[in-house]
């Protein structure tokens, strides 16, 4: 089979057509509901969203995710750990197409970023309904259906859960595989249900598409206040990034991937990927509002089998549950465009050591340091023992995706942030002073003032102090906000003790960025060793292994 078309486009439908039972194509939310309880793919909670538990809860490992050794990946800055031969590549289609003999897919016609000049087109083929649903929600699907006949896509995207590779056979590490073929413009995700590697591959397209010099493809949330200013909160998942931008004081421009451009910021997605364990309705009512709304997808949700009464607290399957839902179900959201470009911008972390202040004001260099490192922390909590804090650092927050490298990225927000004067600040939407398991979580409300604080200029007027290990501004008042917690140190009760965790975590930060160090331009390495430094003298603490 000849995998080759005049146009560079692989038609996975049109090529698999007379092996498949059916194509759905274009099916809208209604209809995709009931092939979901046909097909058993899910149920229909008391209040209207669909549950699907699907087992699959964790991203796919970077290992896992493959470029066709071709002609036009040797022409493209997205690199993979590991490559597939064009070979391997045609055994493995053929043995994809032989599984999907005598069954159904599903396929919608979508675009992302709706602004002329700055669309992408993709082609979604998926083998289950709700996974269709997913696309659909998150993305604008073509309704014209004069639109459908003159459809012509930048891309494919396939999603088939139920094939597998066999590892020795095919080249791949594990039966479940995301492959990139940049020559055919197509994408296959295989062996795993997880929707976010839809989300994630979607990610490693739009950075294959546009010019990176020109756009500047992101992972964060945004919204803009009534005078135009625009926020962009870039952080990983647990940091609050969703929550935060959704804010009844400004419009949610986006959830998770955009694009900065000449013009300014514009959104990749029309849809929201929400966590939602443990969501209160006091703190995010409007998200709350979307798990209890038709159309909506939950994801590893409890749900009662009696009553068919969704249970946020449920985490048997697991933490990472969410919510998946068109933007047009929150109340306060901007319109399509390209919303300028950005005044402010939050590099979040969820800190459980305790060591970060609640916010503080970062030069350029180091806001680009934060942005590499990727910081946050977990807590680990195991059936007996000791609790423990994982620190954990993902570059750019995209350790799942197959991207720029990171110190093109780097350089890329560096140069805007010094283009069009932006304001950077670090947001700690953990623990303050003292660790998680002693202290307290700082509550979203305080999160959310300390933001617009700085969105509204607040900040600019108060005093600030710097911080004699990482060197950043923490302010020593903000209105409305109570001062003592701006500082950790004010909040631990034994100083010497916070000390030491906070020189733990800085040689944490150093140990990371010497991995990528040495791949950076020469004038980028010199310009970013030098923010965090840390004297010899305190090699004589020896390293602190903090447990709870």
């Amino acid at each position: 089979m000849s995998i080759d078309r005049e146009n560079g486009m692989l038609d996975f439908v049109t090529i698999g057509q007379r092996n498949m039972r059916v194509v759905h194509r274009n099916l809208p939310t209604s209809v995709l509901y009931e092939h979901v309880i046909r097909n058993r793919e899910g149920q229909i909670s008391s209040r209207g969203p669909i549950v699907v538990r699907k087992g699959d809860c964790a991203e796919m490992p970077l290992a896992d995710k493959f470029i066709v050794d071709e002609p036009a990946a040797a022409e493209t800055m997205i690199r993979a750990e590991q490559t597939l031969s064009e070979g391997r590549f045609r055994k493995l289609l053929d043995r994809l197409l032989a599984y999907m003999q005598n069954k159904q897919v599903y396929v919608q016609y979508c675009y992302a970023g709706q602004e002329p000049g700055l669309q992408t087109s993709i082609r979604f083929i998926t083998e289950t309904a709700w996974h269709s649903l997913f696309v659909r929600n998150m993305f604008a699907p073509i309704r014209d259906v004069e639109d459908f006949e003159r459809f012509d896509p930048d891309f494919t995207l396939v999603h088939i859960p139920g094939f597998q590779a066999s590892p020795e056979a095919d080249g791949t590490r594990s039966p479940a595989f995301a492959i990139f073929s940049f020559d055919q413009k197509a994408a296959f995700i295989c062996g795993t249900s997880h929707a976010g590697e839809i989300r994630q591959a979607a990610f490693t397209i739009f950075s294959y598409r546009y010019p990176h010099d020109s756009v500047f493809v992101m992972r964060c949330s945004a919204n803009i206040g009534a005078d135009g200013d625009v926020a962009l909160f870039l952080g990983r998942g647990g940091t609050g990034k969703t929550a935060l931008s959704v804010d009844p004081e400004r419009k949610l421009v986006g959830d998770h991937q955009h694009g900065w451009g000449d013009g300014g910021v514009f959104r990749l997605e029309r849809g929201a990927y929400a966590r939602v364990l443990n969501l209160s309705s006091e703190d995010q009512p409007e998200i709350h509002r979307c798990t209890r709304t038709g159309g909506t997808i939950l994801e590893n949700v409890g749900i009662d089998i009696e009553t068919r009464r969704v249970d946020l607290d449920d985490d048997s399957l697991t933490e990472n549950t969410r919510a998946a839902f068109p933007l047009s179900q929150l109340p306060n959201v901007a319109p399509e465009g390209v919303f300028g470009h950005p005044r402010n911008l939050f590099l979040l972390t969820c800190d459980a050591m305790g060591v970060l202040p609640p916010i503080a004001r970062l030069s350029p260099e180091m806001a680009v340091y934060a942005f590499l490192s990727g910081y946050t922390s977990r807590f680990h909590e195991p059936e007996s023992g000791p609790g423990r804090i994982d620190i954990e650092f993902e570059s750019c927050f995209s350790a799942s995706s197959l991207t720029l490298p990171a110190h093109v990225c780097g350089n890329l927000l560096m140069e805007r942030i010094k283009k069009h004067d932006v304001r950077c600040w670090l947001l700690n939407t953990g623990w303050i002073g003292e660790p998680r398991g002693v202290g307290e979580r700082i509550p979203i409300a305080q999160s959310r003032r300390l933001i617009g604080a700085a969105v509204s200029g607040e900040l600019d007027a108060a005093s600030y102090e710097v911080d004699p290990v990482f060197s950043f501004e923490i302010p020593k008042d903000c209105p409305g906000f109570p001062a003592k917690l701006l500082n950790p140190r004010s909040v631990a009760r034994d100083r010497g003790e916070y000390e030491l965790r906070a020189i733990q975590l800085a040689r944490e930060f150093m140990e990371d960025f010497a991995k990528y160090e040495m791949e950076m331009p020469g004038n980028m390495r010199t310009m970013l060793s030098g923010v965090l430094s840390l004297d010899d003298s305190y090699d004589l603490l020896g390293n602190l292994k903090l447990t709870i």
